[in-house]
């Protein structure tokens, strides 16, 4: 079975070993995610929705290019620097997925890899027919 390997073009990739999301057969795993935009820049700097909403359009993005989409997210794990919060960025999962309803683990960390950073997520899909 081939793997299909996806960029997201940052040099950090290379440097750490890490593709945005890798393809084998009809499984896609989405690496972890975060609110940037196409330049890098955190989207929704404070808003832990916002946050959300953009690591999610990130991670349909990778799956658009490993031939996948949203309905085919099966599996989603949300890592946030403040549980408190788990109910703006539940919303936010919500209303992306809507009856989708992936199994989803949201769990609090310490802190993500920029302190601007309240919601790094990643996904696991299915897609129905193999490549």
């Amino acid at each position: 079975m081939t793997h299909k390997h996806i960029s997201s073009g940052t040099e950090w990739e290379s440097h750490v070993g890490y593709s945005r999301a890798v393809r084998v057969g009809p499984h896609v795993h989405v690496a972890g995610t975060t609110a940037t935009d196409e330049e890098g820049n955190v989207v929704g700097v404070g808003d832990p929705y916002r946050q959300t909403k953009q690591a999610l359009s990130n991670v349909e993005s990778a799956l658009q290019e490993a031939e996948a989409a949203l309905s085919d997210v099966v599996r989603t794990r949300l890592f946030v620097v403040d549980i408190d919060q788990w109910e703006a960025i539940g919303q936010a999962h919500g209303k992306v997925f809507g009856d989708i309803r992936p199994a989803a683990t949201m769990v609090e960390v310490n802190r993500l890899i920029a302190p601007e950073l309240l919601v790094e997520i990643e996904a696991v899909a299915i897609v129905e027919s193999a490549e």
